[in-house]
């Protein structure tokens, strides 16, 4: 990045953050002196962007979220910052040819990720098409299926979420920087910075990010507890969410809540950079394609058919 191009980013932040204080204290000026509650809130609103905090200051914001969520939900609450592993690129892989269309990825996805009950909020979106039917462009797709009847005949089905793209548009057009890509390749959002404008939904031909129309909603019976602050810690009204990788899990080195879940088997996820992953082996050895690759999104999402079509000669 050149230096033009980091002052003129520099200047977004300071820009947008002037414009907060400023309004700040025009609200603060019409109204009664801020009560404690208050205060918390306006703190976490003018809260200083995640690749800003020091070591001190995150500590600080971990312990009180942890508090306030444990107290708000009535159960022990931790949200932690799991740093990238080293030498760890993410990748995900997933078999067209076994895939049934049951939907229980989506579910496993939105209790493990805190989404928001009501309003709905789902990341994975499954798509049924006809066979024989043209759907790289995702278009004519059914996404409300009778998912009691699936796998219906003539019928295959195609799960879309955030393709983790190598060269993310979504990113590329967010005016204060609230979204960006760590070293693992996951492509993250600080909630606390982003100010709704929706553009990165408007620029992800992917249809992957979500807006909180609502304050959302999510039982406390059905609460993750265990948190991470760029991934599953619940989401504000007026902001945009989107898939992690289940960032909470994968940097502890473990599956996907919806490879975990998957009946048949279709899901695929590992390192790239390990030549002796279960990833590397599908993208070496089958028919992988991403889709809408035209784009130039390099998505680390493939998909592959493994029964039915050839492997690769």
């Amino acid at each position: 990045m050149s230096d033009d191009i980091q002052k003129g980013n520099d200047k977004h932040k300071v820009t947008r953050r002037k414009f907060l204080a400023g309004f700040a204290a025009g609200v603060a000026a019409l109204s009664m002196p801020l009560g404690n509650a208050d205060a918390s809130i306006w703190e976490e609103y003018f809260r200083q962007h995640f690749k800003r905090l020091d070591k001190d200051e995150l500590k600080k914001i971990l312990t009180n979220l942890d508090k306030e969520l444990s107290e708000k939900f009535g159960k022990k609450v931790t949200v932690k910052v799991t740093p990238p592993i080293d030498n760890v690129e993410f990748g995900y892989a997933l078999d067209l040819s076994r895939c049934i269309g049951c939907r229980r990825c989506v579910y496993a996805c939105v209790d493990e990720n805190n989404q928001s009950r009501n309003p709905q909020i789902q990341w994975i979106k499954v798509l049924e098409f006809e066979k024989n039917e043209k759907w790289l462009d995702l278009e004519g797709s059914n996404r409300y299926y009778n998912v009691e009847k699936v796998p219906e005949k003539g019928r295959f089905y195609v799960p879309v979420q955030c393709q983790q793209c190598k060269n993310p548009q979504c990113v590329r057009v967010c005016p204060v920087q609230a979204t960006w890509k760590e070293p693992d390749g996951i492509v993250v959002v600080d909630y606390n910075w982003c100010v709704g404008c929706r553009f990165c939904m408007a620029a992800c031909p992917y249809g992957a990010r979500s807006f909180n129309w609502g304050r959302p909603n999510i039982p406390k019976e059905e609460l993750n507890p265990v948190m991470h602050y760029l991934g599953n810690r619940p989401r504000y009204k007026g902001v945009v969410e989107k898939c992690t990788f289940c960032i909470q899990r994968s940097r502890e080195g473990r599956y996907t809540a919806c490879v975990e879940v998957c009946p048949v088997g279709a899901r695929k996820f590992g390192n790239l950079l390990d030549p002796a992953s279960e990833i590397r082996y599908i993208l070496e050895n089958f028919r992988v394609f991403r889709l809408k690759e035209e784009l130039n999104t390099n998505p680390k999402f493939f998909y592959f058919f493994s029964m039915g079509f050839p492997v690769k000669s």
